[in-house]
């Protein structure tokens, strides 16, 4: 099987195990490093998050790995992760609005993005968690929105329990079902497409809206 990044998405669970056979407990560190990334960095938004979670879980249950230590493992790992992005937008953030005649970065927006987390920043942050790419830069936003990080903290942990046990939950108790594990690839599909689903269902009525202002205008 030649290695691309598709390939690794569609067959997580065959490099899953492979890498379980190959590592043994390190598995717990690349895993943790793997979602570290996915919430922590701006720049690695790609990384399987979901499907991986969903994964890892049916791999525990297989006697693989303990549950409970690789469940408070990748919490640990998207919690840390939410807080690295965090303080990278509180402290890059500012200096990304300081020339006042930039045309993307302007005053008016970082005015615009305090105003938004002061109002939305709980269920931004706490949602987040579900929504590929978003869950990445929402941590990032909220920093450089200057959400009172106490309060970031409380919702990311909330979104992260949700998130990170909920999905390896199912995994654990659902991933080795005969029908599941031999459609797995299809599943891997269809958990990232009802991930995006939110994320495509606002861009359509986003789009809509601005069609119907623009003929509304004429």
């Amino acid at each position: 099987m030649d290695f691309n990044p598709l390939d690794l998405i569609l067959h997580l669970d065959v490099y899953l195990d492979m890498l379980v056979t190959n590592y043994g407990t390190w598995i717990y560190a690349i895993l943790f490093l793997v979602i570290f990334c996915e919430t922590g960095l701006v720049v690695t938004p790609f990384l399987p998050g979901d499907s991986l979670l969903f994964i890892a879980g049916a791999v525990a249950a297989g006697g693989a790995m303990d549950p409970l230590l690789l469940g408070g493992l990748l919490m640990l790992a998207a919690i840390l992760g939410d807080s690295t992005n965090y303080l990278i937008g509180r402290t890059a953030g500012e200096k990304l609005f300081s020339n006042p005649n930039s045309k993307i970065f302007r005053r008016d927006y970082l005015q615009q993005t305090h105003d938004f987390y002061d109002k939305h920043g709980g269920k931004t942050v706490t949602l987040a968690r579900f929504l590929p790419i978003i869950r990445t830069f929402a941590p990032f936003v909220a920093g450089v929105g200057k959400m009172p990080y106490v309060r970031f903290f409380g919702f990311s942990v909330l979104g992260t329990v949700l998130w990170v046990g909920g999905l390896v939950t199912l995994g654990y108790f659902f991933g080795n079902v005969p029908f599941i594990k031999q459609n797995l690839s299809l599943l891997v599909v269809g958990i990232i497409f009802v991930s995006l689903l939110p994320m495509i269902i606002s861009l359509v009525r986003s789009r809509l809206a601005r069609c119907n202002s623009n003929a509304e205008s004429r």
